[in-house]
């Protein structure tokens, strides 16, 4: 009888990109650099990037809260998609609900009709959590898609015999603790007490609530985040079904959480990115913070803690919502080229910087990297870091295109990521306008 190794296809080309906020066509693009990128996205078995967006002709409708902007596509974005390369897109991100239900059911059945694969959303938490598989030449493919970082509401609930599911997000919920010293522990205890708040349920006399937050003593001052134990099971119980089912398993996880700075994963978020390894995935490629972080190669296998934006057209969207003209002060008579002119002046204190991070040493949100990983004999022989700029200088009907980022740039870029990667005892090798990955012989 063949056992399931024996079968497998033992090589594989994974692409792995970050965030796509995609507006706009793509295939109307004709610069080289921007070409030898989707090049190199065509050249994979497997492309995945995380679709930031809704596809739709504003269908259902927008939500009461969004992910930062209330983001919409036109439905020819898919195809244009699929023409870049792409075959594998995440769903889950605090953009998923921007249009509520009726925009996320739309989302699926126009990237269905494309023939896209797609994971993490669904009519109950049982769809949103389980895996999508795509047969390639290399084998089949499955991906699960999570994210921590979402509304509340916009998470994905069960189904019971006596009452139907609610539709979402396949979420990774995390609990923070706040670490204090006892005198500062003490005056917030008093506070509580002078404002006559609750006392939780079982709550220890060293730990209290104040809130919906949760703070402990300690000897120093630490921010503990830890992932919701039924979110982290329930989502390798999902790794461990997809290891059974599929040649390649791939994890993608949106997150905005961050640890001692922006360009650190939070703890939590590398507990999980591990324990998907130990489960049976091959990759784990992480998004959301719109900065780049860290690789890590754990058992053999990458782990990209953030690959940053890779096509942010945020701010080509061709209709808001009221609330975006509410918050700027706009009358009924403005229009989105107004809202967008503000944006780009930093009305907005969540906007982030259009090209260097506060961080001088850092790049910005319009920055990033296009990895690509190669399995020969089920083993990870190379992953290389192509180096990509989305134009900041440009004007925003231009910029947001992922270009491959010539010389300085490029190497500036590629140091980047061999600094953030070093916590993890990666090096990285700038060489040929590329970072490449140094592995285990």
């Amino acid at each position: 009888m063949q056992t399931k190794d024996e079968g497998k296809e033992k090589s594989l080309i994974l692409a792995a990109t970050g965030d796509s906020l995609i507006t706009r066509r793509l295939s109307t693009n004709l610069e080289e650099n921007f070409l030898s990128v989707v090049k190199l996205i065509r050249s994979a078995d497997v492309a995945f990037t995380n679709l930031e967006t809704t596809i739709h002709d504003y269908k259902g409708y927008p939500a009461a809260q969004s992910g930062g902007a209330w983001m919409v596509s036109p439905p020819y974005v898919a195809e244009e998609l699929k023409w870049a390369g792409f075959n594998l897109l995440s769903r889950a991100n605090n953009h998923t609900m921007d249009w509520s239900e009726g925009g996320m059911f739309a989302t699926s059945e126009i990237l269905d009709k494309v023939g896209l694969t797609h994971a993490g959303v669904g009519k109950n938490l049982a769809e949103a959590r389980r895996p999508a598989f795509m047969d390639t030449a290399k084998g089949r493919a499955a991906l699960i898609s999570a994210s921590s970082s979402f509304a509340p509401w916009g998470r994905a609930g069960h189904a019971r015999r006596d009452v139907q599911g609610r539709p979402g997000l396949n979420p990774l919920r995390y609990e923070t603790t706040y670490h204090m010293r006892r005198e500062t522990f003490d005056v917030l205890r008093k506070l509580r007490e002078d404002l006559g708040l609750p006392v939780r349920a079982g709550e220890k006399p060293e730990e209290l609530s104040l809130l919906g937050v949760r703070f402990a003593v300690s000897e120093g001052v630490e921010i503990e985040m830890r992932a919701h134990e039924g979110d982290l099971e329930g989502n390798l119980r999902s790794v461990r079904e997809a290891s059974r089912q599929a040649d390649w398993v791939i994890i993608s996880l949106h997150t905005h959480e961050r640890g001692k700075d922006n360009y650190t994963p939070a703890e939590f978020v590398v507990t999980f990115a591990r324990a998907c390894i130990d489960a049976g995935a091959d990759a784990v490629i992480m998004h959301g913070s719109h900065v780049l972080r860290g690789v890590e190669v754990y058992k053999d296998r990458p782990i990209f803690y953030s690959l940053a934006n890779f096509i942010y057209q945020s701010r080509c969207l061709q209709k808001l919502p009221e609330d975006i003209y509410e918050r700027s002060g706009l009358g009924p008579d403005a229009t989105p080229a107004d809202a967008f002119d503000l944006m780009a002046k930093g009305f907005y204190s969540s906007d982030r910087p259009r090209a260097e991070d506060s961080a001088p040493h850092l790049t910005g949100s319009t920055h990033s990297i296009l990895a690509i990983s190669k399995f020969e004999d089920r083993r990870l022989s190379e992953v290389k870091l192509y180096p990509v700029t989305l134009g900041p200088e440009r004007h925003r009907i231009h910029c947001g295109y992922p270009r491959l980022a010539p010389g300085d740039l490029g190497k500036k870029i590629i140091d980047i990521m061999t600094k953030l990667s070093s916590p993890f005892g990666t090096q990285v090798e700038y060489k040929d306008g590329v970072g490449i990955v140094k592995l285990e012989s």
